[in-house]
């Protein structure tokens, strides 16, 4: 299994994501400019040029129309996918740190840092189907969770609002009210600020990643524990093959901590768990820093990863990847 290394961006990686039909690739940077490449080449096909920050995640429609992307600028932007151009701009009093659009694109909910006397928030957008008629009305805004909010994405019929951060926290809340319905229960949960968070292809359960060297495995309605994932270092990126029943961590030291270690070419891989056995099936060296984002193609065929060293890695799996039993 090959990787292709695909170099765009100048600065390290923050996010990626598909489209639907799994030929477009969309990653982010801190570089400022969000990139979208061909899924099964490398080829890169454009940028969307218009933030003046990091950008830190991103979100596409299901028809990849529209790509949504939040920033440190402190904005979140929407933009045609096909000619790049942007779309509409709302505005933020701090950095927009996750974006994520509802089932239906009708919607999208937007965390938003702690930034000088703000505290953290989650908001939901009406997104309007005629750019000309969008609005910067936030529908819903919910606050209380300390700290950081990594991630926070729609949960089954949109009903409610899944969200996880830096209290290591997971918290469910109505997406009409802004009510709290549940939350991860504090022994069985993550000790440390979660990194991630990533949904199964079906939405019934979800997957989250933590600087404790864990990953988790819940149950979107009841958020039981299902599964706990053991590796030996801070995971920041977790990703669900849509295929086979296999998970997949990646992480490495703080970015600050990494020069004091040993620089053996490409030590830092993405490990693959047996979704259901809990144990580490194999892995994929390659990164020259942490892995700060990872994806699988919705296909479950291939999957890329991407670094603090800049470059996103496609990796198309061998035959045999499909065939491999414990």
């Amino acid at each position: 299994m090959r990787p292709i290394l695909m170099k765009g961006h100048e600065r390290p990686l923050t996010f990626l994501k598909y489209n639907r039909d799994g030929d477009l690739l969309f990653s982010c940077a801190k570089d400022h400019t969000p990139t979208v490449w061909f899924a099964d080449n490398g080829e890169r096909l454009g940028t969307y040029r218009g933030h003046n920050g990091a950008v830190w995640s991103c979100d596409v429609s299901r028809d990849s129309m529209r790509l949504i992307t939040g920033s440190a600028d402190q904005t979140v932007k929407l933009w045609n996918v096909q000619t790049g151009s942007q779309l509409y701009t709302f505005n933020f009093g701090s950095p927009a740190r996750s974006v994520d659009f509802s089932v239906g694109d009708k919607l999208a909910v937007i965390t938003t840092d702690p930034f000088m006397e703000l505290t953290s928030a989650i908001h939901v957008k009406r997104i309007a189907r005629d750019p000309a008629e969008q609005t910067e009305k936030s529908e819903l805004v919910i606050k209380g969770p300390q700290g950081r909010i990594n991630r926070a994405v729609w949960g089954p019929l949109n009903r409610t609002i899944i969200s996880a951060g830096e209290d290591a926290i997971i918290r469910i809340w109505d997406s009409e009210t802004g009510k709290l319905l549940r939350e991860a229960d504090k022994e069985s949960g993550h000790k440390k600020t979660i990194t991630s968070l990533t949904k199964s292809a079906d939405g019934s359960h979800f997957l989250t990643g933590s600087l404790d060297k864990s990953a988790k495995l819940w149950d979107t309605r009841t958020l039981t524990l299902i599964k706990t994932y053991v590796t030996e270092r801070p995971v920041n990126a977790v990703a669900m093959s849509p295929l086979l029943d296999h998970v997949v961590l990646g992480g490495g030291q703080d970015a600050s901590a990494v020069t004091t270690t040993d620089h053996r070419a490409g030590k830092f891989e993405a490990k693959f768990f047996d979704k259901i056995l809990q144990e580490e099936i194999g892995g994929v060296k390659g990164h020259f820093g942490p892995i700060n984002a990872l994806a699988f193609n919705p296909d479950g065929k291939s999957f890329s990863s991407g670094g603090e060293d800049g470059y996103v890695r496609l990796h198309h799996f061998d035959p045999d990847y499909f065939n491999i039993k414990i």
